[in-house]
């Protein structure tokens, strides 16, 4: 499907692969204008020597309440959003470290890593939906992560982060099958970037192999790619950042 420019609109702008995104749809020449949501002000020199007058910045918490404000000063754009990418993603923090074994689950744990992993990315699908639906053909890629497969979990651990990205999982297949209702125009894509170089996989990246540690830039590159060619067919793709399917 040739991508039909109007709006692009990235939330979690202010991440690694979040504002890689950013810069991959400013130098779109079929993107007409780039909003990008963050709950951090733009930062200085960011996106230096693009299209700026293409770029709109809004700051915004993560609460329903600020969403959906965020939401209403999108209206006026209504229809025309092309390109949605929903980039917010926590695996660790100060106090937060994936779990290695049973004993180091706790509560405090699940609820923050939900919060950021699958609440925050559900509000948007629920949020969005009136602003996406209409006759754009409007593709809409959200974070997943291979670890949030069933299938594919040979290790175990990481019990927050792998169980948020499966329920994630979960709520973008529930969702492509009411967007297929409702809003024919809209395809969902959960999407896998591999490990990217960016602080959430920074104490990770020793163990990666040759070769498979990307840059946010080619990551975008690729989604990008990805997003052209969608179809809109009403079904959730689970793809990784080759393309190539992965089993749930």
């Amino acid at each position: 499907m040739n991508s039909v420019g109007r709006c692009a609109l990235v939330l979690g702008a202010s991440g690694g692969l979040g504002s890689a995104m950013v810069s991959e749809f400013l130098n779109d020449p079929e993107i007409d204008k780039v909003f990008s949501v963050s709950s951090k002000k733009n930062p200085v020199g960011s996106n230096e020597g693009q299209n700026q007058s293409k770029l709109v910045w809004l700051q915004a918490e993560y609460s329903e309440t600020q969403m959906a404000d965020t939401v209403s000063q999108l209206m006026p754009h209504a229809g025309t959003f092309s390109r949605v990418c929903v980039c917010h993603g926590l695996l660790h923090s100060d106090k937060l470290w994936p779990e290695k074994r049973l004993e180091d689950i706790t509560s405090e744990a699940l609820q923050e890593i939900f919060h950021s992993n699958t609440v925050v990315p559900a509000l948007w699908l629920k949020l969005l939906f009136k602003i996406l639906k209409g006759q754009t053909p409007c593709i809409v890629a959200t974070m997943s992560a291979r670890v949030g497969s069933l299938s594919d979990n040979n290790l175990g651990g990481w019990y927050a982060y792998r169980a948020s990205k499966a329920a994630l999982n979960m709520v973008l297949k529930t969702a492509s099958i009411e967007y297929a209702r409702r809003a024919k125009n809209v395809k969902l894509i959960a999407f896998h970037p591999g490990t990217t170089d960016t602080a959430l996989s920074k104490p990770f990246q020793s163990t990666v192999p040759t070769g498979k540690l990307f840059t946010t830039e080619f990551v975008a590159e690729q989604l990008a790619m990805i997003m052209d060619s969608a179809q809109l067919d009403g079904e959730l793709s689970y793809l990784d950042w080759d393309g190539q399917t992965i089993a749930w």
